[in-house]
């Protein structure tokens, strides 16, 4: 069995992409994970990307680890008929955004949730696809949507440090990071993932 994710920042394709791929790879075998904001059912109880303190920040850490949880028990039930495994993000968003975080306000809670990590059931990707857009072709992005979205995953520095998180050796869960251009058409980008992952 092989774990992929899609990781980037918000509105580099990921959904779109995971969408597309269940098109362009074989069904039997394949099974995706939406994005963990996907599977809380209510709005506010979903965390703020910008946290207010160490505290939420782990808090938010928490809720989503919860989430991830629920991935591996359902990945479990299906170990025998699973081959290839999608998802779109991976417990390396929850660690970069508090790296991000930690850069951007001094949070000191990255190594907290590394600590935390190694306690909790998690998904670990084989391969990850990082997909690089840059702050104004996702801003372009977001200001085609008409629904409301919290503008502070869009902050050129947040972007900065969460892919920064991707490039520095070591800090990856996934166990290879693959740089994609995705500020090409989405399906262009499907296509070379889905030839790479053939």
């Amino acid at each position: 069995m092989r774990i992929i994710a899609l990781e980037g920042p918000s509105f580099a394709g990921k959904t779109s992409i995971l969408a597309a791929l269940r098109s362009l790879l074989p069904a039997d075998g394949l099974v995706t994970f939406g994005c963990y904001v996907d599977e809380i059912d209510n709005r506010d109880d979903v965390p703020p990307a910008r946290t207010s303190s160490a505290q939420e920040q782990l808090d938010a850490f928490r809720v989503f680890m919860r989430i991830e949880a629920r991935r591996v028990a359902h990945l479990n039930d299906r170990a025998g008929s699973a081959d290839l495994v999608l998802l779109d993000r991976s417990v390396d968003t929850l660690l970069a955004h508090a790296y991000a975080l930690d850069r951007l306000f001094g949070y000191g809670v990255h190594e907290q949730a590394r600590e935390l990590l190694a306690r909790l059931a998690h998904l670990r990707p084989d391969r990850t696809f990082y997909l690089d857009a840059g702050p104004q072709e996702l801003q372009r992005r977001r200001e085609r949507l008409a629904e409301p979205f919290d503008s502070f995953l869009l902050d050129p520095d947040f972007i900065t440090y969460f892919r920064d998180y991707f490039t520095r050796k070591g800090l990856a869960r996934a166990t290879q990071v693959s740089w994609i251009y995705a500020e090409q058409s989405l399906s262009t980008v499907a296509y070379t993932i889905a030839q790479e992952l053939s």
